[in-house]
């Protein structure tokens, strides 16, 4: 089966092999994400143990913004970031002046993204306009073709669209460079190569549980998306030079490619990459369902009208108030497993506004209707406004930022 908390990976660092008292049959990794099989619920902090990364807390975050003179993102101060590898050597190379870059991606498995798409790419955005790095954004249209149902050709032109998608978000395009695999692999392939000659199948197999019977495709994916985290992958920014490290702002489940990646690292000669994890988006239905592209009610698509964002959220948005409205009024609501809050803590940056939110829910003076309300107006100018810079991204566009060139370094 795929790796979960239970099974201990001989290809990633020592630190990330679980322990007997943490055992649990969540299952986090790349190809599958489920709970507990008891409560549905996710483990953050017995992730944080079992996959043996380090807990993002207030000494670090008040470390960030001393030496960025930039107040921590809410999704730093408020634990959607939670997680990281190594950020705090990060901190170290900003503090010294010594060079850096981000790198993030994307798969690219249907024509729209939707809101907890933009998570990643937002926040890799305002940590590209704090530290002044350079991007770097792998769109994995392979990927999508070994684990999904579309033809090559289908994958390739979505990756296309959703470039687009990410443009809009407000990438800085003199810092900013976007890759699809298909079309950037010559550059990428060397590393891919030394990276696949240094991790064997068993372990490949150990740590996503693909089973023998799995193509060969499957088995040679992993390397193609470690490889960005070495510098020299990008000549037409860092030249040959092998020690620019990188931070990969990702979800939590992408974490075993990058476990894997430092394990590899050492023995290419090339440095390990940073990681900052972010907990999971829940979907409409809450969080013990999964956030789909192929189940339209279960998120709010970039390309939702006003009408279908209100319908959304009001048929389908898990409350967490009570049955009636008296009892609600009595007992009060539960914002911790309200969806309509838990998108507030995302979405609405006034932490005095959000706090008053969570007292008057959860004292029962604010009825699920009204949260729902708020919860609808604070998300569909963004929406709107996402959908206005959409409109602006030309195929040009697309084009330049894709194209193989200098960028600011």
């Amino acid at each position: 089966r795929a790796f979960d908390q239970r099974i201990a990976m001989s290809a990633t660092d020592p630190a990330a092999a679980p322990s007997p008292e943490h055992e649990t049959d969540q299952v986090i990794n790349p190809i599958d994400v489920q709970g507990d099989s008891e409560t549905g619920e996710i483990d953050y902090k017995k992730l944080i143990e079992a996959f043996g990364t380090s807990e993002i807390d207030e000494k670090l975050i008040k470390r960030f913004e001393k030496l960025t003179g930039t107040k921590a993102h809410p999704w730093l101060r408020r634990g959607m970031f939670y997680s990281h590898r190594e950020f705090d050597q990060i901190l170290d190379l900003y503090e010294q002046k010594k060079p850096f870059y981000l790198y993030t991606g994307r798969g690219p498995s249907s024509a729209s993204l939707h809101m907890g798409h933009l998570i990643p790419f937002m926040f890799t955005k305002y940590l590209q306009e704090v530290f002044n790095v350079p991007l770097v954004i792998q769109i994995t249209d392979d990927e999508k073709f070994f684990w999904k149902d579309k033809s090559l050709s289908e994958y390739h032109n979505l990756a296309f669209e959703n470039t687009k998608d990410i443009i809009a978000v407000g990438f800085d395009i003199t810092k900013t460079f976007i890759f699809t695999d298909l079309d950037y692999m010559r550059y990428l392939y060397p590393n891919v190569c030394k990276i696949q000659k240094f991790v064997t199948a068993n372990q490949i197999n150990g740590i996503f549980g693909f089973g023998l019977e799995a193509h060969c495709g499957k088995f040679a994916y992993p390397a193609i998306q470690a490889a960005p985290s070495f510098s020299n992958c990008f000549p037409h920014i860092f030249g040959t030079k092998v020690d620019v490290p990188c931070l990969i702002p990702c979800a939590i489940d992408q974490d075993p490619y990058f476990r894997m990646t430092r394990d590899v690292a050492p023995r290419l000669g090339y440095l390990k990459p940073a990681l900052v994890h972010s907990k999971f988006f829940p979907a409409l239905q809450g969080s013990a369902t999964k956030m789909s592209s192929s189940n339209q009610n279960s998120a709010i698509f970039l390309t939702d009208t006003p009408k279908q964002i209100k319908n959304k959220v009001q048929k389908y948005a898990f409350s967490g108030g009570r049955e009636t409205l008296e009892e609600h009024r009595r007992l009060g609501g539960v914002p911790e497993k309200d969806v309509p809050y838990q998108w507030l803590t995302y979405f609405l940056d006034d932490d005095e506004k959000l706090k008053q939110i969570y007292d008057d829910y959860k004292s029962g003076r604010m009825s699920t209707g009204e949260i729902k309300k708020i919860l609808v107006d604070t998300i569909t100018p963004l929406v709107l406004a996402q959908q206005k810079r959409r409109a602006a991204v030309t195929d040009d566009v697309v084009k330049a930022f894709c194209a193989v060139r200098k960028i600011s370094f």
